[in-house]
C-alpha cells in the first residue's frame, strides 16, 4: 500500500498550478513513495558519535586583507565613452 494516494499528488501538482493526467498520478505517487521508503532508510543509521555539520568538506573563506588603492583617473575612465562631457559619461536619457 502506497503512502501516498493519488489524490495527494493530484492535490499538490493543483497548488503549483500543474495539469497531470491519471496515469502521471499514478505514477508520482509511486516514486514519492519509493522516496519516503529510501529516506525512512536513513533512520536505521547510527549516527549517535556524528557531529553535526552544515556542509561535509571543512570549508573556509581566504579572504585578502582591505587594502584601499588610488582609484582610475576621471580622464581615463571616459576616455573609451561613447559620448562624455565635462568628465561624465553621458547616456540615453530614460525618463521623459
Amino acid at each position: 500500500m502506497s503512502r501516498i494516494s493519488t489524490d495527494q499528488v493530484k492535490h499538490v501538482a493543483n497548488l503549483a498550478r500543474l495539469s497531470i493526467t491519471e496515469e502521471d498520478a499514478e505514477l508520482f505517487a509511486s516514486q514519492l513513495d519509493a522516496i519516503i521508503t529510501f529516506a525512512e532508510q536513513l533512520n536505521e543509521v547510527d549516527t549517535e558519535n556524528v557531529k553535526p555539520t552544515s556542509h561535509v568538506l571543512d570549508m573556509k573563506n581566504i579572504m585578502r586583507e582591505d587594502i584601499p588603492k588610488k582609484g582610475l583617473d576621471n580622464e581615463e575612465v571616459v576616455k573609451n565613452a561613447p559620448d562624455h562631457a565635462d568628465g561624465y559619461i553621458r547616456v540615453p536619457s530614460i525618463l521623459e
